[in-house]
C-alpha cells in the first residue's frame, strides 16, 4: 500500500507567524508537520542562515539598520553582510515588494518585530530538542538557494550545507531529511561530486526553462541523481470551465519515470479559482492527483485533511 504524503511546513508554520523564524519552526513541529523547511543562503563571513531570499528587504528592517548599504537595484544583499551584522536585524512578517504593507494582509501583524534572523545550526539543534522533548521525528527540508550566485561570491554553498547537516546526523538515506534545489546541475552535482546520500528533490517552476526537464526523457534523466520531482502544483491539474479539475499529463510521467511528487505551495489565503478552501484544494491533490508531500504554510491543515483521508479510506 502507498503510504500517506509527507505534510512539509512551507518556511516553518508561515501562514500564522513570520517566515523562517525559530517560532514559525516550533509552531510546525507542534502543529504535526513531517518536516520543516529551510531555505538556506550564506552571508559575508560563510556563515549559513535561514532566509528564503539572497536578499533581506521584503523581510526585516536591514535600511533601517543600515543605510546606505544596497546595491545599486536598491536591494540589500545577505552575502553582503556578516552574521554579527545579520543578527542585529529584526524580522517581520513579509511586505510586498517595495511596499510597507503585508503581502498576505490576514495574516500575522506586519508591524509587530520579534524576531530574528536564524542559522542553520540554531534551527537544527531546535529540531533536535523538540524531537527529543515531544518523542516526534520531524525530519527537515534544506534549500540550497541559488548556488551559482554563492559561487560566483567565492562561496560553495552546497558543501557547507552538507558539512552543516553531517555535524547532526543527517547524512544517509533514512535520515529523515531530504534536500531540494531548482538548479539540475547542482542537483546533479551533490549525487555525483559531493556524494550525498540524502534523497534529493528537483524543484522546477512554471517557466520555459524546466521545459526539457518535465518531458518523459528529461524525468527519466532526472531520475538518475533525483529521489522527486517539486513542482508547483498547478502544474499537475489540467483545468477546464465547468468541469472537476483532473490530473495532468505531468502527473502520469513523472510516476512512469519513478519518481515521487512534492508539490508546492498549498495556502488558505492564495486560493485557485476552482476551489473554495484550502481542505479542499488538498483533497484534489491528495486523492485525485496523488501526491507523495505537500509544501504547506498551514500544515494543521494538511495534517487534519490527510487524517481525515486515511479514516475515510
Amino acid at each position: 500500500m502507498k503510504p500517506p504524503p509527507i505534510v512539509i511546513a512551507h518556511r516553518g508554520a508561515s501562514g500564522y507567524l513570520p517566515e523562517h523564524t525559530l517560532a514559525a519552526k516550533a509552531l510546525a513541529h507542534g502543529l504535526g508537520a513531517d518536516y520543516l523547511e529551510q531555505d538556506v543562503v550564506a552571508t559575508r563571513d560563510s556563515q549559513l542562515v535561514v532566509l528564503h531570499d539572497i536578499y533581506l528587504d521584503d523581510v526585516s528592517d536591514v535600511a533601517v539598520k543600515f543605510p546606505g548599504r544596497h546595491r545599486d537595484d536598491g536591494r540589500h544583499y545577505v552575502i553582503d553582510f556578516d552574521l554579527a551584522e545579520l543578527k542585529r536585524l529584526t524580522l517581520f512578517e513579509r511586505r510586498a515588494p517595495g511596499a510597507a504593507t503585508a503581502k498576505y494582509p490576514t495574516r500575522f501583524p506586519v508591524d509587530i518585530g520579534l524576531f530574528a534572523v536564524a542559522t542553520l545550526e540554531q534551527e537544527l539543534e531546535l529540531i533536535r530538542g523538540l524531537n527529543r522533548s515531544t518523542g516526534r521525528v520531524v525530519g527537515i527540508y534544506p534549500e540550497i538557494k541559488d548556488p551559482q550566485w554563492h559561487r560566483q561570491h567565492g562561496i560553495d554553498l552546497s558543501k557547507l550545507v552538507l558539512a552543516e547537516l553531517r555535524a547532526f546526523g543527517y547524512s544517509r538515506a533514512g535520515d529523515a531529511a531530504f534536500i531540494q534545489c531548482f538548479d539540475a546541475a547542482e542537483l546533479a552535482r551533490l549525487k555525483r561530486e559531493l556524494k550525498c546520500e540524502l534523497p534529493l528533490i528537483q524543484l522546477v517552476g512554471t517557466e520555459p526553462e524546466y521545459g526539457a526537464l518535465l518531458t518523459a526523457a528529461g524525468l527519466k534523466s532526472l531520475s538518475d541523481y533525483a529521489y522527486g520531482l517539486g513542482p508547483h502544483y498547478s502544474q499537475l491539474v489540467e483545468v477546464e470551465e465547468g468541469r472537476r479539475p483532473r490530473a495532468a499529463d505531468l502527473a502520469r510521467r513523472v510516476r512512469d519515470a519513478g519518481l515521487r511528487v512534492h508539490a508546492y505551495t498549498f495556502r488558505r489565503d492564495d486560493l485557485p479559482a476552482y476551489t473554495r478552501t484550502l481542505e479542499e484544494l488538498l483533497t484534489l491533490f491528495f486523492v485525485d492527483v496523488g501526491v507523495d508531500g505537500v509544501f504547506s504554510d498551514h500544515p494543521d491543515v494538511a495534517a487534519r485533511v490527510r487524517a481525515t483521508m486515511h479514516k475515510v479510506q
